[in-house]
């Protein structure tokens, strides 16, 4: 027991590149989601061709394997070596960019065919049609999916411990060669910070699923247990 606060203590040191690794991550997320998304839906096939092909080689291949190439092939490719953090942010990006650009196709697909005909009736240009009567109201059906996609990116931060990017797994793992004996309190702690983090982030992703469906003038879905929530990520 004497051990636990200088676990506990080593183990936070962790927390803030971690919470970096997510945010960025989700940033980068978000943002390919919505073009890689939306250029599935083009009517150009070279277009949909390229959105494709990115969603396939990402969600096909295993995100260690790009975590890899991306810091130590690239440089022997390129000629310069990426910070460890910012490598990190790029591959869970890229990697669960190519799964949300799955969910913005689905959700813009599911908005009710006469909602589409009206806007045409209105003589709104495609990009009208898009993002003043499609997009708001798919942007509701998206967010229970990215509360999980962003959850999962959460848990996978624990990869850049391989390329040492000093989050909480990674801390963690440093202390197993000296405290070996107190392996339950370093994983115990680990658990507890990644738990806590996907509860914030089940709370964010609830309050902007309520808001938004009141700006679209629908009920704003039932409170939900956030554990559960949380825990159907996994």
């Amino acid at each position: 027991m004497s051990n636990v606060p200088h676990i506990v203590t080593s183990v936070l040191s962790g927390l803030t590149a971690t919470v970096e690794a997510a945010l960025g991550g989700i940033a980068l997320t978000v943002v390919l989601s919505l073009v890689a998304g939306l250029a599935l839906l083009s009517p150009s096939r070279l277009v949909r061709g390229i959105a494709r092909v990115y969603v396939e080689i990402f969600r096909g291949t295993s995100e260690v394997v790009q975590l890899f190439w991306l810091f130590f092939v690239l440089p022997v490719l390129v000629g310069f070596q990426l910070v460890p953090l910012f490598a990190g942010i790029m591959v869970l990006g890229l990697n669960h960019g190519a799964y949300g650009a799955e969910v913005v196709r689905g959700a813009v697909r599911s908005v009710p065919k006469a909602q589409y005909e009206g806007a045409i009736a209105l003589n709104l240009s495609p990009a009208q049609r898009m993002f003043r009567v499609l997009l708001p109201q798919a942007f509701v059906e998206m967010l229970p999916p990215f509360n999980n996609l962003f959850i999962q990116l959460l848990k996978s931060t624990a990869l850049l411990s391989f390329i040492s990017a000093g989050e909480i797994a990674e801390q963690g793992e440093l202390l197993r060669p000296v405290f070996g004996a107190d392996l339950g309190w370093i994983y115990a702690t680990e658990l507890v910070l990644y738990l806590l983090l996907a509860i914030l982030i089940t709370i964010g992703m609830r309050a902007l699923e309520r808001s938004a469906a009141r700006r679209l003038g629908r009920t704003p879905p039932a409170r939900a247990k956030v554990f559960a929530s949380a825990g159907g990520a996994g």
